[in-house]
């Protein structure tokens, strides 16, 4: 998958896409907050979105207390929002769903 930044055209349509993601202010990254019933499904989700992260060899920014994971993703290498991290929050997406 491409590396390269995205348009704001791009921006704008593949955010609107994504429900609970927003800009990270000062930064081109985009953030979620997830929240679990418990613990152990906060952590299986984790377990679960590093599967996919590594097969994309694009990994997030995350932070876990208890129940709730934080997650930001931008595309280092390339200085901002990629196409990767469009992909990896609609994977996250999925795997927070079911």
């Amino acid at each position: 998958m491409r590396r390269d930044l995205l348009s704001e055209d791009e921006r704008r349509e593949m955010l609107s896409a994504l429900a609970g993601w927003s800009m990270v202010e000062g930064r081109d990254a985009i953030a979620k907050t997830y929240v679990f019933t418990n613990f152990v499904e906060a952590f299986g989700f984790m377990a679960k979105v590093a599967l996919v992260a590594e097969k994309l060899d694009h990994h997030p920014e995350w932070r876990n207390v208890y129940r709730t994971v934080e997650v930001t993703l931008s595309t280092h290498d390339a200085g901002g929002l990629t196409r990767l991290d469009i992909a990896l929050a609609q994977a996250m997406d999925k795997h927070a769903a079911g």
